[in-house]
């Protein structure tokens, strides 16, 4: 489960995060909708400890991100916009390497499977993945997901860049992982994406959220108008 409390960030006087207040539960897909700058990777940086909070709380399965750093990593797979993988190694190669960071041994037969559950076609298993689409990186993230059974996925931008079938394939992946109890996380500007797989919808603008809402309870158009409103609503209306 994720879990934030009053989290803030501030860089001097400006305002990165201001009092964010959400909760993921297991089996639960929240996307986080906004324009860059609204807050969506800061929220993730810090659910990572990757900064440290000005003030508020962010928990994994209950425990402080801060106060257990490496424990609730151990909890998480994360999914940048560009998946940084070793590109000289092949596919199992870097699941083999990245499980091993994390205490995990495999045989290559389950590495295999992994990389097949999370969709990869099976010419690829051993190629180096120099060679591969951002599409197909991304299926070696969700199998390193499977693989260690992660908990909480943590994903910013993961659609970015991909052709309209990678993105579907992806976004059947991500509803598989939710079917099987992962609390899912999700930073995006695809509103499209967001209403097909979220349970959940955030809006969020200049290191607030301004909406948080069943996706069930709006419709595709209800949200892009949403959106766009929110955007374009000055300060000053608020």
């Amino acid at each position: 489960m994720i879990l934030t409390k009053d989290l803030s960030k501030n860089y001097g006087d400006f305002a990165a995060l201001q009092n964010l207040n959400l909760t993921v539960k297991q089996g639960e897909i929240l996307c986080l909708l906004g324009a860059n700058g609204a807050g969506k990777s800061t929220t993730i940086n810090l659910l990572l400890n990757f900064i440290t909070p000005t003030s508020g709380k962010a928990y994994i399965n209950g425990l402080d991100v801060t106060e257990n750093a490496t424990k609730t990593k151990s909890f998480l797979t994360y999914i940048p916009e560009n998946l940084m993988l070793y590109p000289t190694l092949t596919a199992v190669e870097n699941l083999d390497y990245f499980l091993g960071i994390s205490g995990k041994k495999f045989s290559k037969t389950d590495l295999e499977l992994y990389l097949e559950e999370a969709g990869l076609q099976h010419e690829a298993f051993h190629k180096r993945v120099q060679f591969f689409s951002k599409g197909m990186r991304q299926k070696v993230g969700i199998a390193l997901a499977i693989a260690k059974e992660a908990k909480v996925l943590l994903l910013d931008e993961p659609t970015s860049g991909l052709d309209p079938k990678s993105s579907n394939e992806f976004g059947e992946l991500l509803k598989k992982m939710r079917a099987e109890g992962v609390a899912i996380l999700m930073a995006t500007h695809d509103i499209f994406r967001a209403k097909e797989i979220g349970t959940h919808i955030g809006i969020m603008k200049q290191g607030t959220l301004r909406h948080h809402f069943p996706t069930e309870d709006i419709s595709l158009r209800e949200l892009e108008e949403l959106y766009l409103d929110t955007m374009i609503l000055k300060e000053t209306a608020l």
